[in-house]
């Protein structure tokens, strides 16, 4: 099957008679991707919305003929340049899981939406059709013919029928009920895990977002000629990271759901003694004065020097980024999750960060995505849930969004 589309209509071509369809414009497509991407269906799944996002995205650009398995593996799913489609299932397992979840969008919520994006089976390119006109109501039948009241034996009959059949699905119900209660009750993800020992007690959550700096120009527009240093002005603490920001969402809707206390901190307007008196939750640390506190563990991320990256017991590793642009737009990223309890507060301390804000947009992500934690804990030692971690995470940035992350170190002690 041809792996190349192009955006719009893909079908045989119609009878001569028959009036072609107007092509759909891009923008249609990506109005109706933001809502197939925000429908129930596909928030649970993080991976479903970064393969979705992906092959519409490669497909409105041209370049359809690109979505190959071993690409998308590489691109969408963080898998190494060595990865091999036919020992790692993954893509067609998740091809096929979003060709489930866009059936059930347009069977139930979707159903009337203007156009629908399907994923036909056996490619990767998405095709774009017109939504089906909602059908004409069919005229009601009005029934002229005088009821005949039946028997009283049947109305008895037919009555305690109902009962019983009302009884047993009752039955039914209440049963499956408590299954699902009892399964549901007993299991504990490794998000659960995660968050146990940071969230016992009472003691509220503070959720620490650090400012970062930004510079601003402070000359007389009338004056030409090459900018100085002197022309630029810090402004400090006024600023917080469009990461940190997403992240820091992320993370007090998952605490509002666990119906925890929380505090929201930001920038200086956090002191030592608050780490003394419950857990802290520290959102891109890296650049202020708590990156010293991150500094004492195994990984930690060095921007003193370059190319900046992460270095592992201050010893340089290839997790870096070499060219790294100034307005650190970068296709890839990488960061840092860290859970410890801190002996110097004597409190659980979890710190996220990356190298810039889709890293730090990832990892907050992970920490609170039940099916990230699950992949990124899958196979991790015995006990872990009572020992201090860190994992480092590696980053793909697809249309300026950060796609799922990919574990590519842990430590445990």
């Amino acid at each position: 099957m041809s792996q190349g589309h192009t955006p719009g209509l893909s079908h045989a071509p119609p009878p001569p008679d028959a009036e072609s369809p107007a092509p759909i414009s891009e923008e249609r497509i990506r109005e109706e991707l933001s809502r197939v991407l925000s429908c129930h269906e596909f928030r649970s799944s993080k991976r479903s919305q970064d393969f979705l996002r992906y092959v519409v995205e490669h497909t409105l650009s041209g370049r359809g003929d690109m979505l190959k398995e071993r690409t998308i593996g590489i691109e969408v799913f963080g898998r190494s340049t060595s990865y091999d489609p036919s020992d790692d299932a993954t893509v067609r397992v998740k091809a096929g899981e979003v060709r489930k979840r866009l059936g059930l969008y347009y069977s139930d919520q979707g159903a009337r939406n203007p156009m629908r994006i399907e994923l036909p089976s056996g490619t990767y390119v998405p095709e774009f059709h017109p939504g089906a006109a909602p059908a004409a109501p069919e005229p009601a039948v009005v029934d002229v013919i005088a009821a005949v009241p039946p028997p009283a034996a049947a109305v008895e009959s037919k009555r305690v029928l109902t009962l019983r059949r009302a009884a047993a699905a009752a039955l039914v119900l209440l049963t499956g009920a408590a299954i699902v209660w009892f399964a549901t009750r007993a299991a504990a993800t490794p998000l659960d895990e995660f968050w146990a020992p940071v969230l016992q007690g009472a003691s509220p959550v503070s959720v620490c977002a650090a400012f970062v700096p930004v510079w601003s120009m402070d000359r007389d527009p009338a004056v030409t000629g090459p900018l100085h240093p002197e022309d630029f002005v810090e402004l400090t603490d006024q600023f917080v990271g469009g990461g940190d920001l997403i992240a820091t969402s992320r993370l007090t809707a998952m605490l509002t759901r666990l119906r925890r206390p929380y505090r929201v901190r930001v920038g200086n307007d956090v002191s030592f003694a608050d780490f003394r008196t419950g857990p802290v939750i520290l959102v891109g640390y890296s650049y202020t004065r708590w990156k010293e506190i991150s500094r004492q563990m195994r990984y930690f991320i060095d921007g003193s020097q370059g190319p900046i990256g992460i270095t592992d017991n201050g010893a340089a590793t290839k997790w870096t980024l070499p060219n790294l642009p100034r307005d650190r737009r970068t296709a890839e990223d990488y960061a840092i999750v860290s859970r410890v309890f801190h002996p110097d507060t004597h409190a659980m301390l979890v710190e996220l960060a990356g190298i810039t804000q889709y890293g730090t947009d990832a990892a907050g992500d992970l920490v609170t995505n039940p099916e990230l934690m699950a992949e990124a804990l899958h196979d991790a030692p015995s006990g872990w849930q009572k020992k201090n971690l860190q994992l480092v995470l590696h980053v793909k940035v697809i249309s300026g969004a950060p796609s799922s992350p990919r574990v590519v170190a842990r430590y445990f002690w």
